[in-house]
């Protein structure tokens, strides 16, 4: 009998590959959101040392001029636009994850399907491997019977 011979075997390595790939691709991306957010933190905490800063300033009684309170209050608020635009990098890199998390989902479920074809496939091949050589032994067993008769 012939040798097994899965005839979707390429397309489940052309898949397995697609797999792969959005499996390097969601994993960017993770990296590229935890690094975002690792960023934001930095940001947060320039603003809270800066926010510390002025209150210090300002309690110690001393005269703050004009200037300084205008210097101030063109950090905090050039603080607050680059955290404002951290967080919606953030929430534009979190649904490029998402997106790429649902295509690695059905890329692993096209995958698995292929394999349990590829399975159900090799069991039949066995079955029919395991019926031809049941005949072929029966058909020896009626051989040596027939001749010792």
């Amino acid at each position: 009998m012939k040798k097994f011979k899965f005839q979707l075997e390429t397309l489940l390595k052309v898949t397995q590959r697609k797999k792969d790939e959005a499996e390097m691709q969601f994993a960017e991306v993770t990296r590229r959101l935890e690094e975002h957010r690792a960023h934001l933190q930095v940001l947060l905490q320039e603003l809270q040392s800066g926010q510390a800063e002025y209150a210090e300033r300002t309690s110690e009684g001393k005269t703050i001029t004009v200037d300084v309170i205008m210097i101030y209050t063109n950090f905090f608020n050039w603080k607050r636009e680059q955290i404002e635009q951290q967080q919606q990098l953030i929430l534009k890199t979190m649904q490029e994850r998402q997106q790429k998390l649902k295509k690695l989902m059905d890329l692993i479920t096209y995958v698995k399907s292929i394999e349990q074809l590829k399975e159900k496939r090799l069991r039949e091949y066995n079955e029919e491997l395991l019926a031809e050589e049941q005949k072929f032994l029966d058909e020896i067993g009626l051989q040596l019977s027939i001749r010792n008769a």
